[in-house]
């Protein structure tokens, strides 16, 4: 089983500012998050075994939270699960923007395509790299909702801070080149 999970809360994320690429830690309720989330997993556990991460200390933080509750493995970083880049627009408010000043502030954004073929990428690379284990891939908002919408062939959706999304191998294995 390959699944996604957004990193917890940081304070960019409670002021609706844009984060990309900028390294914003988690803040307290973030940790929780982490340990909550970790919680439900162990309950719900379908026998994880590794934790994977995005560079970015949001994610990592948030997948060695994670790693210590269940008792698993910490893995490696990989760079392509980083956040969309916002360009000059990280770390605008928006909290209150119209859609037309929000599509203004995506005009400079990591076109959606690109990030859906990183993180397919990343995919591909740790489903190869270890097979046969159930792999927790902590990564950002934009990049996991790209992703599983492209998967899936729907419309992107909201992932809440760590909110667990599964990644259909199924439909995975189609993307390989």
């Amino acid at each position: 089983m390959l699944a996604f999970m957004r990193h917890g809360e940081t304070d960019w994320n409670r002021a609706q500012r844009l984060q990309g690429g900028s390294d914003i830690p988690l803040n307290s309720t973030g940790r929780q998050q982490a340990v909550d989330a970790a919680h439900l997993m162990r309950d719900e556990d379908p026998g994880w075994d590794l934790v994977v991460t995005s560079p970015l200390s949001r994610a990592r933080e948030t997948g060695r939270i994670v790693a210590q509750e269940l008792g698993i493995e910490l893995g490696p970083m990989y760079q392509g699960l980083v956040e969309r880049s916002f360009g000059s627009n990280e770390g605008e408010s928006i909290a209150e923007i119209s859609p037309e000043g929000y599509q203004k502030l995506l005009e400079v954004a990591e076109p959606e395509d690109q990030v859906v073929e990183r993180a397919l990428e990343v995919l591909h690379e740790v489903h190869g790299q270890f097979p046969e284990r159930n792999i927790l891939l902590v990564a950002h908002g934009a990049l996991i909702r790209f992703t599983v919408a492209h998967l899936q062939n729907t419309e992107p959706k909201r992932v809440a801070n760590a909110e667990v999304v599964p990644v259909d191998q199924d439909l995975l294995a189609a993307t390989a080149s």
